[in-house]
C-alpha cells in the first residue's frame, strides 16, 4: 500500500505566500514523477507542476514565476512553495505521484487534498 499525506493549506492574504509538503509512504520502490493539481469549486482538476525524479519540472502558466515545485528524494517528499499569491489561487491542491511498488507494480496515486484559500 502507497500513500500520499499532503501538509500545508490555508487562509492567507492576497500577496502573501504558503509552502505545500505531500509525503509518499508505503511499499515503494520507487517515485518517479510527482506534482501538484488544483481544482477551484465548479471547475475541473488542472496541473499546477510537475517533477520528475531527475527534477525536471514543467509549470502551468498560471502560476510561473510564483511557485517553484521540488522533491526529496530520500524522503520522497515533493514540496510547491506558492509565492505572490492572488485570489484565483484559490482551490483545493492535490498531490500526484505515479511510481513502482516494492512488489514491482504500478501505481499512480492522489493525496487528499488541501484547501487553499487567498483573501483579497
Amino acid at each position: 500500500q502507497v500513500q500520499l499525506v499532503e501538509s500545508g493549506g490555508g487562509l492567507v492574504q492576497a500577496g502573501g505566500s504558503l509552502r505545500l509538503s505531500c509525503a509518499a509512504s508505503g511499499s515503494i520502490f520507487r517515485i518517479n514523477g510527482m506534482g501538484w493539481y488544483r481544482q477551484a469549486p465548479g471547475k475541473q482538476r488542472y496541473l499546477v507542476a510537475v517533477i520528475t525524479s531527475g527534477g525536471n519540472t514543467n509549470y502551468a502558466d498560471s502560476v510561473k514565476g510564483r511557485f517553484t515545485i521540488s522533491r526529496d528524494n530520500a524522503k520522497n517528499t515533493v514540496y510547491l512553495q506558492m509565492n505572490s499569491l492572488k485570489p484565483e489561487d484559490t482551490a483545493v491542491y492535490y498531490c500526484n505521484a505515479d511510481g513502482v511498488r516494492s512488489g514491482y507494480s504500478h501505481f499512480d496515486i492522489w493525496g487528499q487534498g488541501t484547501l487553499v484559500t487567498v483573501s483579497s
